[in-house]
């Protein structure tokens, strides 16, 4: 017996692809394909890294080390081959409370419980519900993400040191103004210029590495005074070093981090999940999301133990890798360990590089990533369906994602109950085999948001003595509608009339017979190859 249960689960586990390269050959144009835009992804993870650093209030380094590990690790063992994590601003405006409040090493520990819920979800394949979000709930998160990538750029159009910690770059600090600003715009448009003409010219090197370079060159060749790279903070640093949190290991701490654990934890993987799909969508390629939680998860953990803040899917970073030709593991592999190059060798290098360049990238990123055509389908699509698109847009903009996406995938399930329950209905006829019996044939689901309605249909006081309600072209959800055939049941019972069932699917039968309600004189075929007629027991649920 035991064996037989390890054998099903075992038939029902499967192994994760875990190959560096699953559906490429191993050439050298995939090598630099891979190798140049993972050199790409790390040199835009920096400046974002330190960005959200700064959001949560914890050293640039925390930040960099988090793009470092959850980098490496989802890159190794994550589900979809090309995505690329880190640091987000999605989880640094959660953690700055917390460490405020209670400091780093707080923070430390809730990113290794975050991880460990995270693994959690894995284990218990989770990760397949992210199904259940909508379409427009997938429109809304792509716009509203790419205007928030766009409003996080905008800081940097600040005097470097006077921006205040915000989530979307937009508060307090002194524009730039004059020349700085007038060369800050037009080294931004060259880049953007670069990216879009190079594809055209050639595409041996990634556009978006091109235009670095180009622009750096200008700015470190002719000594332009704009902001770089270093103006943000130095990223100088050593090896992550292990360091267990600094925590006391007792139930007030657990108070403390396990409610900023569980919605990070769900911020993570909600982000993480969705971006996995979008990949999906751009690259032809399908990914697994319960792999996905488990390599989240272990990324945080690892990274809670290493001094990182820890992170999640980078949607953004994702969107340049892919597009500049990234299929495999490699490239995210690549991006991680050049970070940690900058950080332990090239930093005074790096910190040259103008920071007009990775905005430009950021900015062809955004008009990239922002879904164009849901503008024009708008007023195509179904009215509830527009509204939702726009809904999740707005706010992932003013809230966060796991709000937009919640709040859109409820409203979604709603309007679906709405236009269910409005599809109840029934034609009547009399019987051909019971003579004098009326026939109701229902229309429609009969669930929690239709039951009213059900009841509605009927007219007890002027029907026959027999009526049938067949459910040919109906089924039967929940206890609701349980409750809503009991009561009327009952209401023929106290009018001395018989009511009967016809037509049962197979779960519509289950479901009735476990509450109770169904009784036939006759035996019942369990294949359904007779028709059978069911007499309802009321009195089960309380209704009579």
């Amino acid at each position: 017996m035991k064996k037989a249960l390890l054998a099903r689960f075992a038939n029902r586990v499967e192994l994760p692809d875990l190959s560096l390269m699953p559906d490429e050959k191993l050439t050298p144009s995939r090598w630099r394909i891979e190798l140049l835009a993972g050199l790409t992804v790390a040199l835009a993870l920096v400046p974002e890294a330190v960005a959200f650093a700064f959001v949560a209030g914890v050293h640039p380094l925390v930040g960099l080390y988090a793009a470092f590990l959850v980098g490496l690790v989802t890159a190794l063992i994550g589900g979809r081959p090309g995505m690329i994590s880190g640091a987000t601003g999605a989880l640094a405006v959660v953690m700055v409370a917390l460490v405020a409040q209670h400091g780093v090493e707080y923070l430390f520990a809730t990113v290794v419980l975050m991880g460990i819920l995270q693994v959690i979800a894995g284990a218990l394949q989770w990760g397949k519900f992210i199904r259940l979000v909508p379409h427009p709930v997938m429109l809304g998160f792509v716009n509203g993400l790419a205007i928030v990538i766009f409003l996080a750029q905008l800081g940097q159009f600040k005097v470097p040191g006077t921006m205040e910690n915000t989530g979307h770059g937009m508060g307090g600090g002194e524009w730039l103004s004059g020349m700085p600003l007038y060369l800050m715009l037009g080294l931004t448009a060259l880049t953007m210029a670069i990216i879009w003409v190079m594809p055209k010219i050639s595409k041996v090197v990634p556009a978006p590495l091109v235009g670095i370079f180009v622009v750096a060159a200008l700015v470190i060749g002719f000594g332009l005074d704009v902001p770089r790279v270093g103006d943000l903070a130095s990223i100088q640093g050593g090896l992550p070093p292990f360091h267990i949190p600094a925590v006391p290991l007792n139930l007030e701490t657990l108070e403390i981090i396990l409610p900023y654990a569980v919605i990070l934890a769900a911020i993570g993987l909600i982000e993480s999940l969705l971006t996995l799909n979008l990949v999906g969508e751009i690259t032809g390629k399908r990914g697994g999301a319960s792999q996905e939680c488990i390599a989240q998860g272990a990324s945080n953990i690892l990274t809670g133990f290493f001094g990182g803040m820890g992170g999640c899917a980078m949607i953004g970073q994702s969107m340049i890798n892919v597009k500049s030709g990234a299929r495999t593991r490699i490239a995210g592999i690549a991006a991680a360990l050049f970070l940690l190059t900058f950080i332990l060798f090239a930093a005074p290098l790096i910190e040259l590089i103008p920071l007009a360049a990775l905005v430009g990238v950021m900015f062809m990123v955004v008009i990239g990533t922002f879904a164009w055509n849901s503008l024009k389908i708008l007023t195509k699509v179904p009215a509830m369906d527009a509204f939702v698109i726009l809904l999740v847009t707005v706010v992932t903009v003013m809230e966060d994602l796991a709000v937009a996406v919640v709040v859109g995938v409820i409203v979604s399930a709603l309007a679906y109950a709405w236009n269910n329950a409005r599809r109840i209905h029934a034609k009547t006829r009399e019987s051909h085999t019971d003579l004098g019996a009326k026939v109701y044939e229902i229309q429609g689901p009969l669930f929690f948001g239709s039951s009213d309605g059900f009841m509605e249909l009927f007219d007890v006081e002027n029907d026959p003595d027999v009526v049938i309600v067949d459910f040919n072209e109906s089924r039967v959800v929940d206890q609701s509608a349980l409750q809503a055939i009991e009561a009327v049941a009952g209401k023929y019972q106290d009018a001395g009339k018989q009511i009967k069932l016809r037509h049962l699917s197979r779960d519509c039968h289950k479901l009735l017979t476990k509450a109770g309600h169904l009784m036939v004189d006759s035996d019942d075929d369990p294949d359904y190859e007779l028709a059978v007629d069911y007499n309802v027991r009321t009195g089960i649920l309380g209704g009579h």
